[in-house]
């Protein structure tokens, strides 16, 4: 069994489907991926007895599932993107002008495909994982900052998602694709699927 040894480029994209053709668009890195953890509930195993044993059994299925995933912080663009916050505006402050972007009445957070790379260790060897959750909403994040002291005080930001079933028919969650022996290889796999820039988002 491969050991987990690392976590990174978390990308979003907007997910969208024609009937049961799914499809992404606009991908961008989320930012500097520092951690995840996946949450899943699932149903029960049905199960029905004959002659004083279990005979038959459904396997429960998932029915729901969440995703904290951490990240050193998102770009204002990055965030108006997984929020669905309306178009910067431009305003003069001073004799300045600056864009802002608000968050209002008007944000329609958008369903999104995210996807990770997880770092494994096989008999000594190294690979990465690239593995995709087909169809995610991000919940508003929390916010907050801390005032340095003596030392700086590493500052992340915690994303909360509902990971959904999606559109096709066999209403997948989570795709993991093979392991690849080479970082670039694996980051390649996520970028194509979600139709990602790699110059849109990344530090």
């Amino acid at each position: 069994m491969a050991v987990t040894t690392g976590f990174s480029e978390p990308y979003i994209a907007k997910y969208s489907n024609t009937g049961t053709t799914v499809s992404y668009s606009g991908g961008m890195k989320l930012g500097r991926g520092v951690s995840m953890s996946i949450e899943v509930e699932s149903a029960d195993d049905n199960s029905f007895y004959a002659d004083d044993i279990v005979a038959e059994t459904e396997t429960g299925t998932m029915t729901s599932a969440s995703a904290t995933v951490t990240v050193d912080g998102m770009e204002p663009e990055v965030a108006a993107f997984a929020l669905g916050l309306p178009a910067a505006t431009q305003e003069t402050i001073g004799e300045s002008p600056v864009e802002v972007y608000d968050y209002d009445d008007r944000m329609s957070p958008p369903f999104l495909g995210l996807g990770v790379l997880r770092r494994v260790m096989l008999n000594g060897v190294q690979y990465w994982v690239p593995i995709v959750f087909t169809k995610v909403k991000m919940n508003i994040p929390s916010d907050g900052a801390n005032t340095q002291e003596d030392q700086i005080d590493w500052q992340t930001q915690e994303l909360e998602m509902t990971i959904l079933r999606d559109d096709s028919a066999n209403r997948r969650w989570k795709r993991v694709f093979k392991r690849q022996t080479t970082k670039a290889a694996a980051l390649n796999i996520i970028t194509t699927y979600l139709k990602a820039n790699m110059t849109k988002g990344e530090r």
